[in-house]
This record gives C-alpha cells, structure tokens and sequence, in this order.
C-alpha cells in the first residue's frame, strides 16, 4: 500500500521516489582551499546533501493503522488483520441517498477494517496539522496493491490496484470545541486470493479467545525485550517467498524457543514463545552433540512458517480462508520428517507452478540427499531427491574408477531449486585423499546428475585486480577456499558462490573471482534484492554491497563514512541510532536496503527498522578516495576528481506503463456529504464500505464470453440510470438531496492512460514478437569526442567516450538495438534503447501462469558507484537501470465472442438473417441453414484495447442440448466424433471447407479468413432428430470450445474460451419427417372426408329432423287432446239431450281441425320432396 498526498497546489507520492526531471547525475566539485582537516570537510561533505536545496523540506511522515468499524473515531492504538470476510450488509443504509444512480437491488457488503490516516512533521502537533490541512484542501489518496496469489489454479492472476480517498472524521473523544481532534479514514478491501498488501497484510496465524482478545495460534507472545536476546546476538538472514508472504518470522535468539513475527515487514513486530516440544532426538544415525532450544532455521512462505530446531523441523500452516477452498490450518505446530536428522533448511525464494518450495538438508543415514518440500494450498509433502542412490554415490560412478579408493567424506553443503529448468544446484563437499568441492546439478524430470564445476582448492591470486576469471592457468595463494553456499538469480541467471571468496558465474560452467572481497573474511548469508544490488555480511558482521553486473566490492560497515555518518545522526539526535546497537538482520524491501537493529539506550532499549544509507556511504567512499592535495603558495588546496562520465541523465521517450506492466486501477471516492462541515459519520462510511464490496464483486463477475461494448466492468452497475446523472447532480449541488449524501457513479471507473513517471517499470511482461523502447539523454562530462574515420575512409564523424552497455540476461530469447545521436552543441547523447521478444523461447500458457524470468541491464560504462542523483530524499545511484522481464502470455488478456462483427458479417455474406422468436439479448442466434462465419476478439483488460484475433484455431462443440436447463458435457469420445473430420459414424454437428487440419488430422484448424461453418446434424450428432419444444422450428444450445493451443503461431496466450451458441431453424430427420407427414395426411384427408360428409348428408339429416320433429309435435299434441277430453267425460251432467248435443259438436270441431293439421302437414311434406 501507498499513500498519495493531494492538495490544491501540489502532489506527492510517498514511499517512491519519482521526480518530474531528474537533475544533476552527481555534484560538480569545484577546487576548494580548505585549512580544515580532511576527515571534518568529508563530514560537512556528506552530513546534510546540498543543505541550499532541502533546508526547507520538513522530515514529515504518514501514520496509517488499523482500525475495526466499531474503533473508529476512537484513540485505542492500532487492531491486528485477523478478520477476512465481510462482515454484513449495508443495503438499509443505501435506501437514504435515493438520489444517486446505483442499482438498489444489489447487495452491498462491509469490509471489517478501516485504515486511520494521520499526519505529522518533526516539531510541530499532529492533531494541528490535520486539521489545518484538512482546512486547506489536503487529502490523502490511498493506493491498495494486491498481491496475486501462489496457486494460480484457484484464483485468477492480475495485478490490481484501488485508488481511494481519505475522508475526513471527527473523533468521538470529549471535546470542548467544535472539532479537537480529527483522522482521516478509508476502507481497507479484502479480495479473494490475496493476503498481501505490502504494507498491511492478513495475519493468518491469529485466533479469537472467550474474551474477544487476539492471541496467537503458533504460541504465546511476550511483551518484555530482554538485551540478552539481542545483545551480541549473530545476526541471521531472514527468509521468505518473494512478494508472497504475509508474514515473516526471524529466529536465532539464543537458547531460546523465540521468534521475532511480524505482518508489517517489521514497522511493528511481535516476540512469540513458540509451542513445541523442546525434545532432542539423539541415535547413532544423527548424533547431537549438544541440546539448544534456539531456532536456527525460519522460512516465511505464502500460509505456511518452517522452522528448526537442533535436528528438528516443524511447519505450522495458518488459517487464510480467501486463499484456500477450506480451512487448511494445521492448528498447532506439525513435526515432518520425523525419523531423518535434518542439519539446515535452505529456502526458494521464489513460487512456481502454482507451488512453493523448501529443501532440508540430510545427515546421518540419508547423508547426501535432500528432502524436497514442496507447498501448495497450505499442503506440505516431501520427496526424497534424487529418487536413485545418493548424490554422493552419483558423483562416485561418474568420475570415480572402480579401483580407485572410496569417498570418505561426502556432504551436501547448500542446495538451490532453479524452477525454469525444473533442477537443483547442489554444493557438495567431498574428502577422498583431499578435500575438494563441487557443483552438481540434478534434473527433477529426467532423474539425471551431472558435475558442473570443481570449486579451486585455494584462492586464486589476483595480483592487484578487481577480478579474474579463472580458467585453470591463474596461480593461486595458500588459503584454502571454503565454499558455505550459493545464492541464484532467476531474473540475469547470476549464481554467486561465497565462503571466504565470492564467486559469480551466468552459465554455472565459467566463473569469475571477485578478488574486492577479502580473504581473511567469511561470508554468512547474502542479502540479494533481485533488483541488481547485493548485500553481503560476514561472519565478523561487516556489510559489503555489490552491484550485480559490476565487479567492485564495497564495504559498508565498519567504515569511516559509516562512523561519520552515525555520529551526524546522533547530533540530530535521531531515534533510530545509538552509540551501542547489535545488528539483528539486513533485508531488501522495495529495492531498499534495510536492517533490524537492537539499540541500547540509557533509559530504554528498542529494536528498530532502518534504511541502509547505501548511497552515502558510497559518496564518502569516492571522496576518500578521489581526492588531491596540492601545494600552492603558502597554503594546501584540495581538489576532487569525479569519475562520473555524465552530468545529467534523464529518460524520455517512456511508453505509456500498464500495456507493460499489467497493473490494473480502479479509481474508487468516496460519496459526498451534503453536511456543510464536509465530515463524514459512520453512514457514510460504512456506504463507502460497501460500494468498495461491490466494485470488487463487479471485477470478479467480469468474465462474460461475450465481448461487451463497453469494456469496463462498472458500467453494467449505473447503466439503467445514465439518464438521471445530470438531475442527481443538480439536486445534491443545491442542496436539495432527500438523503445525507450522494454518490456520483460515473466517478467510479477504470484507469487505462496512466503515464509514466520517468522512470523504468519495476518489471515489463512481453508477448510474441513484442517491444519495450525508451531513450536515454545523458549529458557528458566535459568536452569527451574524438572524430573518427568513416566507413568510406573519407568522412569523419564524433564518437563520444560516454559509452553505453546493455547486458542481456537471455540473448538467445531476446534482443535488444540501440541507436544513438549526438548533440555536439548540448554536449550531450541521446540512446534509443528497444527490446523485443525473439517469439521462439516460449511455449503457449494461460495468461499469466508460467512465465520465463530473465532480465535486462543498461549501464553506463564507468557510472558504478561513481554517479549519483540528488533527490528530496537523498541521493540516489545513478547509470545502472536493472528491469526484470517476463515472457509469455501477459496477465489480463482473455479471448472473447464478437458477437457485434459476427452478425454483421453473417448478414453480409447470406444476404439474410433471421433471429430466434425468443430473442436472449446475452446469447447470440443463429439459423441453421446459413453458414456460419465466427470471429473473436483479444480483449486486454488493462488497458481497455480490443483487437481481432487474427490467429489461428480449433473450434470444438463440446456441450449441448435442445434448451438450456438440459445442456450436458460430451466425453472426449463424443467431442472426437462430433467433430472431427475423420469421423466415419455420420455423427457430424458441423463441417468446413477448409482443408488444413492438426497435425494429427483429427480436427479442422480455423482462422479469421476461413471459408465457414456449414451445420449438419448427422444421424448419430445429438442435435439429429430434435423434437420443437412449441410450434415453432426446433433450436439447440451447442456448447462451443474454441483454442488456439499447438496450433497459433502468432501469441504466446494459450487462448480457451467457452461459449453457447444458439441455432435455431434446425430440419427434422426422414423417419420424423414422414411420420409427421403420414399423421398430417391423415388428419387433412379426415377432415375433408368429413366436410365432403357434412355437404352430402345435410339435406337428408334437416329432412329427418323435420320428420322426426313433426312427429314428436303430433306426438305431444295428441297426448295434449286425450289429457284434455277426460275430465269432460268424468264430470258430464245427467241431462241426456243436451249434454249429448254438445257432445256431437265439439268432437265433430275437433275431428275437423285434426282434419286440417294433417292435410297441411302431407302438404309441407310434398313440398320437401
């Protein structure tokens, strides 16, 4: 993490040092007459570098802690990173701002940490200095780098960083004024697969008690520095995996079970009792000659601590829950190779693989072997190397005759895991007749030993030269050479052999002796930054500095600059130093030079962290050195040399950095309090909290097949209400907001044109056939040309004598050209500098996985330790730029669908397109009797370009199914027969009228330029025979494969990518064909049947019906007449004339009206005849 300061005048960056234009190389010493003595004008020379130009920047420094949600605005010191999964929603709070354009429906998360931000300078209150700059416009800008994780098989690889604001907030402690005391806070994200932030990092070895206090999992912590813990304690290296560990541990206190731990690179720090069992395991196998409980040994690797102890190793695997699907915590410390005496463990500095790895050296019965650790997810396993015999019963077959004499003494000294190769460098010691030492390599794949080089029996003699390479002719002195171990370079292939010599190689066969070192001292441990510089202390704790590339050895302590320099501090009265202090361990940290130092003071002793002034120490040593005096008169007058070739060196010409160096950034603010005072409270950030929560979800989510037109993966959160931005604006500026803030969505975006910063990138990923340029500007020191003859013999052109070098690390796999112009006016040179890829050192990865190491050094011929840049910081070394490079497929690269392209040019090429009834807006269609015609685009998720892919590859159809719930995978059987050209069993899906196939023919090779897909559906294809799931024409969801492995020559990407493609309008087979012919005949020949029926027989049926109908009516009619009549006869009266009379009538009416109804019904009758 970095902290960037902004106000409305200015802008810093602290803990980097960047200039806009990079001054002076080094000083102009004009001749001085001096009366002084020599040693105090070196003093005043070195204490306070060019007073006239910093006097006024004030020592001023950032604080930044730790703080829980429930701490803030509380004075309670700094909480430990134990924490590391949010702890819950914020979506109530996001229903007060309803006048900001993000989506409500989302769920927004809240990170348990904030990050307290304060400010201080020497001299003057911290409490007034935040307030006056919070007054004045300042705020602090918060960059969070994350670490990419080890196991790139888990979690994606890229470098991503987040750009946040520091707000202000005021504290909760009681105060008479309006604002007494106030921070500044930010959240502090957490992001799956990373648990190093570089300055705040996850502390997996923490474990929660009863009482809700943090205590420590590997064993108890004191609170008490004892001095006999550190005084005239050895100092020890200090081991860990490179940029991947969260937590680094420091051993060696004396006959104690003691370690130093820290997750703040050692800014703060912990004293922790280890919980083992102190036993000693003594057999006649691994004799001990004496017991201690000191740990000798400490490796920091990515979750897991190793440590030894006498012949004992542990591993203790922590609790990191964002880097492992599970809980992989061992939950106390695990004794491992329980039944082998083990007498050092040697680190891997670097992962690989998806792994990190530990060697643990043998003794006793397994005496020249070496137990391989190899550490993945936080899973530990040893191998026993090499798989055989011994190292030293290979060393014996291979140069040994049978009849010569025995080995009697053969031991494994140091061992180095080099990952390019997949070998180990091993330095064995071997006693017959004499004692000689060797180096061998073993092959882990092919099982394979071989003898690289016989180490000299003594030092050579170098007869007054800085170094000699030594091929068998040098004659040599009377100390013998006692190699203790190596140290390897992965980045320049630099292997340094050191003991009582230092010995350096780059092809492990030649070697070179660096005869700066002296002879009388032993070398015991070297500190190398991977960067270009090493450190080196010895047995007697000195420390010497070498600059790789360079053959001149420079002792920093003891030293006379070293001495001037510590009594200058002491009179400025710095906490950092004392007259009485014990160096603990020197480390590299950011290409710095740091140390660990005890310091005993009078009232309070403390153990302190504290930059090496490697630069100054170095100056004093060139003023030492370079000097004259002169008689001149009466008086002495001192003159000073500088070898420095140049004056000035600048870089121009730098390309933009993150097409090279991959950093992704997202700019992230915080939402703006309508409050008049600008102080937020704990709503505001806790929506600051979850808005973080969701950008972070938004980068992870984005990795749709489908290229997007907007190729920002913010865009898919305020896109439904770009409309409103303007309105939000306007109310919130005015005042007018309904809630107590507003969050202006647009302002959270990612940053493609980042510019660079006139200096190298701290490393460069390189593609194919891709370049890095750049120029450099150097402005020579007096008049240095000389007019050479010209390549015709008649011209003469300027040749300068400031020359510049370039060391490639790997000249077989990359290249490099420069050019260069002089300005005879400007007396000055102007480099271009251009390095590409040679395409042929590679083969195809996923983006980001396996990449090469190797490395580029440009160095001005004589500037070593000669030149150097005055800075607000102090100076900096100048005429060496050392840039480590990675080939292969860059992190952030991804192949995607171009759906947009695609269907223009479909619609092109077949004159027509028709689209499903049921449009998908995320899955293109396509019907089926067009050819079909893809094409993809390479889209770079750093820098926001989006090209064509214009290789070559193989499109397979791997999955399907006639709707999406039943899409199913095909085995690799199935995949070989629906769609490999070979196929004899008609179970095609598609074929092509391209003729170039794999090399074994199985499949068909595509390209941009490809003549189609012509879809077939063969008989035996599962789309064959599709049943429509409506009344509309069957569809199939095929599952597309497509990879450009084995067969694209044109990148280093191993590109994969899965997609679905809809086809639609897919044709039946014969057999359902004919039978839904069959049964449409049918139904139509029915029907007509039935209709012609209907014509025929409707005359007769209404016919009949009439009939019938007359014949139910007389029916009805008669059973109405005979129902009538009966009563009249029943109640009649007894008068027989009358009654009688009146009888006769109305039977004859009746008789006469039947009459009538039957001749009208013959009638109507006839009349339908």
């Amino acid at each position: 993490m970095r902290l960037t300061v902004l106000n409305s005048f200015s802008r810093f960056e602290l803990n980097v040092v960047t200039c806009p234009k990079m001054s002076a190389a080094g000083p102009v010493w004009p001749r001085l007459q001096v009366l002084r003595a020599l040693w105090a004008l070196l003093a005043v020379l070195l204490a306070p570098w060019r007073l006239w130009a910093i006097e006024d920047i004030q020592k001023c420094s950032w604080q930044v802690a730790l703080n829980k949600f429930q701490t803030i605005g509380k004075n309670l010191g700094r909480d430990r990173f134990f924490y590391q999964e949010p702890l819950g929603t914020v979506d109530s709070l996001f229903s007060q701002p309803v006048d900001s354009r993000f989506d409500l429906n989302k769920e927004y998360l809240i990170f348990p940490y904030f990050l307290k931000i304060n400010y201080s300078c020497e001299g003057e209150s911290s409490e007034a200095l935040v307030r006056k700059g919070y007054l004045t416009g300042l705020k602090p800008m918060v960059l969070v780098t994350f670490q990419s994780p080890v196991n790139f098989h888990h979690w994606k690889i890229e470098q991503l960083q987040i750009q946040m604001e520091g707000v202000p907030f005021r504290s909760k402690e009681p105060c008479n004024a309006e604002v007494c005391v106030m921070s500044w806070y930010t959240p502090m994200p957490i992001k799956n697969g990373s648990v190093v932030m570089f300055q705040v990092n996850i502390n997996g070895f923490l474990q929660r008690t009863r009482d809700d206090t943090l205590q420590f999992t590997v064993g108890n912590e004191l609170y008490e520095l004892i001095p006999r813990y550190f005084v005239n304690a050895p100092s020890r290296p200090l081991w860990y995996t490179e940029e991947q560990a969260p937590v680094l541990i420091l051993g060696g206190i004396p006959e104690k079970k003691l370690i130093l731990l820290t997750d703040t690179s050692f800014k703060d720090f912990f004293l922790v009792e280890l919980s083992i069992d102190s036993c000693w395991v003594s057999s006649f196998h691994c004799s001990q000659a004496s017991f201690t409980a000191t740990i000798y040994d400490a490796i920091a690797t990515e979750s897991t601590l190793f440590i030894r102890q006498n012949q004992l190793v542990y591993y203790f695997t922590g609790t990191y829950i964002t880097l492992h699907e599970g809980n992989h915590s061992s939950g106390s410390w695990v004794r491992v190779l329980a039944n082998e005496c083990i007498k050092k463990l040697c680190p891997v500095h670097f992962h690989s693989n998806g792994s990190e790895y530990i060697m643990a050296l043998t003794t006793g019965k397994h005496e020249g072997y070496v137990h391989f650790g190899t550490i993945t997810d936080g899973r530990v396993s040893f191998e026993l190397l090499p798989r055989r015999w011994s190292v030293c019963e290979g060393i014996q077959d291979i140069q040994l005759p049978v009849a010569s004499a025995e080995v009697v003494i053969c031991s494994i000294t140091w061992a180095t895991f080099i990952a390019d190769n997949y070998s180990l460098l091993l330095l064995v010691e071997i006693e017959d007749s004499k004692k000689y030492f060797q180096v061998v390599s073993y092959d882990l794949v092919s099982d394979y030993l071989a003898i690289l080089y016989t180490i000299p029996e003594f030092i050579p003699d170098a007869r007054g030269l800085e170094f000699l390479t030594i091929l068998g002719t040098e004659s040599y002195t009377n100390h013998p050479m006692v190699p203790t171990g190596m140290s390897y370079n992965p980045y320049n292939n630099l292997l340094f052999i050191w003991g009582n010599f230092l010995l350096s190689s780059y092809n492990t066969e030649n070697y070179i002796y660096l005869a700066g070192f002296p002879k009388e001292q032993s070398i015991k441990y070297l500190v190398n930054s991977f960067h270009g510089d090493v450190a080196i202390v010895t047995e007697t704790e000195e420390i010497w500095y070498l600059v790789e590339g360079s053959y001149q050895v420079h002792k920093l302590f003891p030293s006379k600059g070293w001495e001037v320099y510590i009594s200058l501090q002491v009179m400025h009265q710095s906490s950092l130093h004392a007259p009485n202090e014990t160096m603990v361990t020197l480390f590299y940290e950011d290409s710095k030079l740091y140390q660990l130092v005890y310091l005993m003071k009078y009232k309070k002793s403390q153990l302190v962290k504290r930059l090496v002034p490697v630069e100054q120490l170095l100056i004093y040593e060139k003023l030492n050195n370079d000097y004259l005096l002169e008689r001149q008169g009466g008086h002495l007058t001192l003159s000073f040399t500088n070898f420095c070739p140049f004056t000035v060196m600048r870089l121009r010409d730098l390309p933009n950095p993150q097409i090279y160096t991959r950093q992704e950034l997202y700019r992230a603010p915080p939402p703006h309090v309508l409050d008049p005072s600008g102080l937020h409270n704990e709503d505001s950030l806790a929506v600051y909290q979850g808005l973080l929560y969701y950008l972070l979800w938004l980068h992870s989510q984005y990795d749709e097949p489908y290229a997007d037109s907007v190729r920002d993966s913010t865009w898919r959160w305020w896109k439904n209400k770009k409309q409103d931005q303007d309105y939000y604006f306007y109310l919130a500026s005015n005042g007018r907001g309904t809630g107590n803030m507003h969050i202006d969505m647009a302002s959270y975006e990612k940053i493609y044109d980042l510019k660079a910063k006139y200096e190298l990138p701290k490393r460069i990923f390189l593609d194919k056939g891709t370049s890095y340029s750049f120029s450099i500007f150097l402005t020579a020191r007096g008049h240095s040309y000389q007019a050479e003859p010209g390549r015709e013999g008649t011209t003469y052109q300027l040749r300068s004598q400031v020359d510049l070098g370039v060391v490639l690390a790997d000249p077989n796999c990359i290249k490099v050209v420069v050019k260069e112009k002089v300005f005879v006016n400007y007396n000055s040179l102007l480099f271009w500098v251009t390095l590409s890829d040679k395409r042929f050192c590679f083969d195809q990865g996923i983006s980001g996985h396996h990449l090469m190491k190797t490395s580029i050094l440009v160095k001005v011929v004589g500037s070593t330790g000669h030149c150097f840049q005055d800075t607000h910081q102090g100076p900096r070394m100048q005429g060496n730029l050392m840039v480590p490079v990675l080939i292969g497929c860059p992190p952030g690269k991804r192949l995607a669908f171009d759906t947009t392209y695609t269907l223009e040019y479909n619609r092109l090429k077949n004159k027509q397109y028709f689209d499903c009834v049921h449009v998908d807006p995320e899955i293109p269609c396509f019907f089926f009797r067009d050819i079909f015609y893809p094409f993809f685009l390479i889209q770079d998720l750093v820098t926001g370009d989006s090209s064509s892919f214009q290789g070559s590859y193989v499109l397979k159809v791997v999955g399907g199914g006639p709707t999406l719930d039943t899409i199913r995978e095909y085995s690799e059987e199935e995949i070989y027969r629906f769609n490999s050209p070979l196929d004899k069993t008609d179970s095609l899906i598609w074929t092509t009228k391209n003729t170039t196939t794999t090399k074994d023919s199985v499949f068909n090779i595509m390209s941009h330029q490809s003549l189609g897909i012509e879809w077939l559906c063969l008989e035996n294809s599962p789309c064959h025979d599709t049943v429509p799931q409506s009344f509309f024409a069957p569809e199939f969801f095929f599952k597309v494969l497509v990879s450009n492995r084995g067969v694209d020559k044109s990148t280093y990407c191993d590109y994969q990518l899965i997609f679905l493609l809809h086809i639609h309008g897919l044709p039946l087979s014969a057999k359902r064909a004919l039978f839904i012919l069959r049964v449409s005949v049918t139904v139509s020949v029915s029907v007509v049947i039935l209709y012609i029926s209907c014509c025929l027989l409707l005359p007769l049926t209404v016919k009949a019906c009439n009939i019938l109908r007359w014949k139910i009516n007389n029916i009805i009619t008669s059973e109405s007449y005979y129902t009538h009549t009966s009563p009249s006869k029943v109640f009649s009266s007894p008068s027989g004339t009358k009654s009688g009379s009146n009888l006769s009538v109305s039977s004859h009416g009746i008789s006469m009206v039947a009459k009538e109804k039957a001749a009208a019904s013959e009638e109507a009758l006839k009349k339908l005849t």
